[in-house]
């Protein structure tokens, strides 16, 4: 399946939101740190339910090893300064897409190192500033699911 990465979340219940979310789409989840909160956190545990033992979940001590794990997967910065809808890419098996932490996004450096082109956004309207980042990942994952064939599902 593909990967859903997070790069510094802060807020554990978008975090364990995410997980069941996995859980759900058969994809794997990476979070790079640090982390705004303690992944034992309550919060993190309820949002996300039953559920993290059921997603693959995997941590990275930073940005840098994580792209050293991701080597040869194609990142999509998935971002509110995409250069391109969500919806107008064909995703592929592999895939990783990439999402900022919950009060800054993802920082500039590291959307212009991802090509134009996977640069993925949400259309919203023009006086929309962004959208939850739980909601944002479900959007572009069930997209990139659908695109293959809801493969794995019921």
């Amino acid at each position: 399946m593909f990967h859903i990465a997070l790069y510094e979340p802060e807020i554990a219940p978008n975090t364990g939101n995410i997980i069941r979310l996995c859980a759900n789409n058969g994809s794997q989840l990476h979070l790079i740190e640090p982390l705004g909160f303690d992944f034992e956190e309550k919060k993190l545990r309820r949002a996300g339910l039953d559920y993290a033992d059921l997603t693959n979940v995997t941590r990275h001590k930073n940005f840098d090893a994580f792209l050293k794990a991701m080597a040869g997967k194609r990142i999509m910065a998935c971002t509110t300064k995409g250069s391109r809808p969500h919806s107008e890419l064909s995703f592929a098996k592999d895939d990783v897409l990439l999402f900022g932490p919950e009060t800054r996004g993802l920082p500039m450096s590291i959307i212009e190192s991802i090509p134009t082109e996977q640069r993925l956004r949400i259309p919203m309207a023009a006086t929309s500033r962004s959208l939850n980042l739980s909601n944002a990942v479900a959007i572009i994952s069930y997209e990139a699911w659908r695109q293959l064939g809801f493969e794995g599902a019921i």
